[in-house]
């Protein structure tokens, strides 16, 4: 079976469990995870709150001051619809968890309206 037969597969089945998210929230996530990955010395598991504010960061990267409408958009609007999300990537099989990881550590870990909006850095107007 090729690595696309899985993908798309996965998403059917995560579309028929939980229709609330937008598949792009679900590569979003993935995405992030890379995002972070590459940003790490070594390959690690990263914890939920570590994942949580590594989306913050790469919905910024990627969408500026769009990130939340951008995120609305797909349905996700606070860190637990994270938790959710990687949950069930993990359900399908396309992320591994610890056995100490539970859905409970993307709880409130930040408020999307305060991250999104205060302290958002303006690309090339950074101070020396």
């Amino acid at each position: 079976m090729s690595d696309f037969a899985t993908l798309q597969e996965a998403f059917q089945r995560i579309g028929q469990q939980d229709g609330r998210y937008h598949e792009r929230g679900y590569l979003f996530v993935l995405a992030a995870l890379e995002y972070a990955q590459g940003k790490l010395a070594a390959r690690r598991h990263l914890s939920g709150t570590e994942l949580a504010w590594a989306c913050r960061d790469f919905a910024l990267d990627q969408f500026g001051l769009l990130a939340p409408t951008v995120l609305r958009f797909w349905g996700i609007t606070s860190t637990e619809d994270l938790g959710r999300i990687v949950f069930s990537l993990i359900d399908v099989g396309l992320l591994a968890r610890q056995p100490s990881d539970k859905l409970e550590d993307f709880d409130r870990v930040y408020d999307f309206t305060e991250v999104f909006r205060v302290g958002y850095r303006w690309p090339g107007l950074e101070r020396s």
